[in-house]
């Protein structure tokens, strides 16, 4: 079953209003009208801003909101990002859903744009991974985006991903390289890509044809450097495994054409912004 953005927002508000909201039906007047903004309590980089809108217009079609930042920009503490009027009602309903949306979004692509920062000047890739909350992939992915990094496979259907598993279920370089043929052959155009743990299961790979991309996998910098030596250019390579803010850099530096961060998306802090009425 597709999992829709209008789906995503439809669920999270009816786990949080049920069947109403009592506090504003019973302590907010029903033909009451506010401004509200949302605001920045620190820096960060937008992302999530359309989905905010959407719930409140979802929760009351009379709810109007301006965005005054886009995805992908920069705002700084106090910036105002979205403004917001209509019923008071609505507003204060999706208040917290619209902040929860907002407040993650922006904490992955705040979080990107760190790692992004923190491989300069090396033409290097940020990739993210599948390690993201269920049902927010699309979100998630596109937050990374806004970010400045790259989004790798969307999921199990689009890109091959040949990991330590699948080798050991099958892993001999015949059954191997039958595989990858019957791929190229049945679905045209799907990237390719073999996991490897050391440098010699790296030789082994390079002998195949019709692969596209190695994925060293928790190597040290000295083994990543030996690596790009031994590619010579061929294929494309991700480093991954461990790699934090202190680290990356390092890891960039010795060649690699992409690293790939599971931090972007399964561990960040909701960033701080706030609901605030105005006059």
């Amino acid at each position: 079953m597709e999992l829709t953005t209008e789906s995503l927002i439809h669920t999270a508000l009816a786990e949080d209003i049920g069947p109403g909201d009592v506090t504003a039906t019973y302590f907010v007047p029903e033909g009451m009208t506010s401004r509200a903004v949302i605001v920045a309590r620190e820096p960060g980089i937008v992302s999530g801003m359309e989905i905010a809108q959407r719930v409140f217009t979802e929760v009351d079609e009379r709810v109007k909101t301006q965005a005054l930042k886009r995805d992908g920009e920069s705002f700084v503490k106090g910036d105002v990002i979205l403004e917001i009027s209509g019923p008071t009602r609505g507003i204060l309903t999706g208040e917290r859903t619209a902040l929860n949306f907002l407040q993650r979004l922006c904490a992955i692509a705040t979080q990107t744009r760190r790692y992004v920062e923190a491989v300069k000047p090396h033409p290097v890739q940020i990739w993210d991974t599948r390690k993201t909350t269920p049902g927010w992939r699309l979100l998630e992915k596109a937050a990374v985006k806004a970010g400045g990094g790259t989004n790798h496979r969307m999921g199990l259907y689009d890109h091959v991903m040949v990991k330590d598993n699948h080798i050991a279920a099958n892993g001999s370089n015949e059954e191997l390289q039958k595989a990858i043929d019957r791929v190229r052959s049945e679905r045209p155009g799907t990237r390719i890509q073999l996991e490897c743990d050391t440098l010699d299961q790296m030789a082994r790979f390079l002998t195949l044809n019709g692969v596209e991309m190695l994925l060293m996998d928790n190597m040290g910098c000295e083994k990543l450097r030996e690596a790009v030596k031994m590619n010579a250019g061929k294929l494309w390579l991700e480093a991954s495994g461990g790699i934090t803010l202190d680290t990356i850099n390092d890891v960039a530096a010795t060649g690699v054409n992409a690293i790939s961060v599971g931090a972007l998306t399964h561990t960040v802090r909701a960033l701080d912004l706030g609901l605030d009425f105005v006059g």
